[in-house]
C-alpha cells in the first residue's frame, strides 16, 4: 500500500510541475496587464506552417514560392492576438520578418501596424547564429529598448530567436525578454502556447 501511495504522488507531483511552471511563465503578464511597460521585447514564432524551411525557388517577394500558414497557423495567430488584447498592453511597434509566414501571423494578430524588418527573416541555413550581422542588429534593438515605454513584438523564425535566448519556439509560442542595465537579453516570462 506504501508503494502505491508513493507512486501516486510521484505521478500528481509530476504532472504538476510542467503546469506550475507555465503559470510562473505567465505571471508576468498579469502584472504587466493594463500598463505601459518599460523596455519589454515579445519574440513570437510565426504561427503554423507546415514543413520546414522553404522551396528551393524560394522567393521573398512572392508568397507561392514560400512555406505558409495553415488554417490552423491562421485560427492560431487570430488566438494570439485576442490573448494579447486582453492583456491591455500597449504595444509600441509589431515588426515582422519579411517572409509571407510571419508577415501575415503578425497582420492577422492585429495589433498595430506591421512593420518588416529585414533582421527578423529567417536564418535558416547560415552558420554561426549568435554573431550574424542579423542577430547582432536585433540584440542592439532590443538593449536600445530597455528605457522606452510600450511592448515591442517582433514576429519571426525558430533560429532566430533561438540565436538571441537559446530558447526553442514552437509555433506561435513567444518568450517576453528584457535587457538589463548591462545589455545582457534575459528571458522573463513566454506567452501560452497555441
Amino acid at each position: 500500500m506504501k508503494k502505491l501511495i508513493t507512486l501516486v504522488t510521484a505521478t500528481l507531483i509530476a504532472t504538476l510541475i510542467p503546469q506550475s511552471a507555465s503559470a510562473n511563465d505567465l505571471r508576468i503578464w498579469d502584472q504587466l496587464q493594463g500598463s505601459n511597460p518599460k523596455g519589454y521585447v515579445l519574440l513570437m514564432r510565426h504561427a503554423l506552417a507546415p514543413g520546414t524551411g522553404d522551396p528551393a525557388n524560394f522567393k521573398v517577394s512572392d508568397c507561392s514560392t514560400q512555406r505558409n500558414l495553415s488554417e490552423q497557423g491562421r485560427l492560431e495567430a487570430e488566438e494570439i492576438g485576442q490573448w494579447l488584447k486582453r492583456r491591455e498592453i500597449k504595444i509600441l511597434r509589431v515588426e515582422s520578418s519579411r517572409w509571407c509566414r510571419a508577415k501575415e501571423t503578425a497582420q492577422i494578430l492585429n495589433i498595430g501596424k506591421v512593420v518588416l524588418n529585414k533582421n527578423l527573416d529567417s536564418l535558416l541555413g547560415e552558420s554561426d547564429l549568435p554573431n550574424h550581422k542579423q542577430t547582432i542588429n536585433i540584440k542592439k534593438r532590443i538593449v536600445s529598448h530597455r528605457n522606452t515605454n510600450g511592448l515591442l513584438v517582433f514576429v519571426g523564425h525558430f533560429v532566430n530567436f533561438q540565436a538571441i535566448t537559446g530558447d526553442s519556439l514552437d509555433s506561435g509560442e513567444g518568450v517576453l525578454i528584457k535587457a538589463n542595465a548591462k545589455g545582457e537579453i534575459k528571458i522573463v516570462g513566454s506567452s501560452p502556447k497555441p
